[in-house]
């Protein structure tokens, strides 16, 4: 039976992670400097947060940095599995990501604030593992990157999923009472949260348990 995938972001500590691991994450997010939005760590508590987590769980490094040499920099100092580039990049800077970390997974987010988003699956499909549909706003006067807590059209995502070729992530504004309605619309790979899991932003028991009984009920 296909199985949701989900993906716990902005981790903040080494027990984050742990919490997370327990109750069955799939994947941690770990959120380097951003312009704006919550669950920025220190480059040194990724990379310790990275080592501990056990090789069934994928650790995704949230990076801003927008050219290939800088990119694998960042994961390369970080250790993680995965890269998530949450700019929409210049798609001619992948070549040297995909030279330098021929065994990292890449990401590429797609922040869908209208049907153009539909327009970058082929601008970036041949270059990545799989996509992230977000709710930022990249070119907002502060960049949103992420986190905002906001959910976008999921029309225009469970049309992206039927277009694409690649797995996908739904983010933006998931939470225990929402993620069932956003399964049955987008159909998604798998799920990507950061405030619906979390009371005072600490990462919450509780809603993570509702969050996961609702996702594999």
């Amino acid at each position: 039976m296909y199985r949701t995938r989900v993906k716990i972001c902005c981790i903040s500590s080494i027990a984050e992670a742990e919490l997370a691991i327990r109750n069955g994450a799939d994947a941690l997010g770990l959120v380097g400097e951003m312009p704006s939005g919550p669950g920025v760590i220190d480059d040194d508590l990724a990379r310790d947060i990275a080592a501990m987590t056990p090789p069934t769980v994928e650790t995704f490094l949230l990076t801003s940095r927008t050219s290939g040499e800088a990119i694998a920099a960042h994961v390369e100092f970080c250790g993680t599995t995965t890269v998530q580039i949450v700019q929409h990049i210049d798609p001619g800077e992948y070549p040297t990501i995909i030279e330098r970390l021929p065994r990292v997974r890449r990401v590429q987010v797609i922040h869908v604030e209208d049907e153009k988003a539909l327009d970058l699956i082929d601008q970036y499909e041949h270059y990545v593992h799989a996509f992230l549909l977000d709710s930022g706003r990249p070119n907002a006067t502060i960049a949103e990157l992420g986190g905002t807590g906001r959910s976008h059209d999921w029309g225009v995502s469970s049309e992206f999923v039927k277009r694409s070729k690649k797995p996908v992530f739904l983010a933006g504004g998931l939470n225990p009472k929402n993620v069932r309605e956003a399964i049955s619309t987008v159909a998604p790979f798998g799920l990507d949260l950061c405030s619906g899991v979390r009371s005072n932003n600490i990462l919450d028991q509780e809603l993570l348990q509702e969050f996961t009984t609702n996702v594999w009920m």
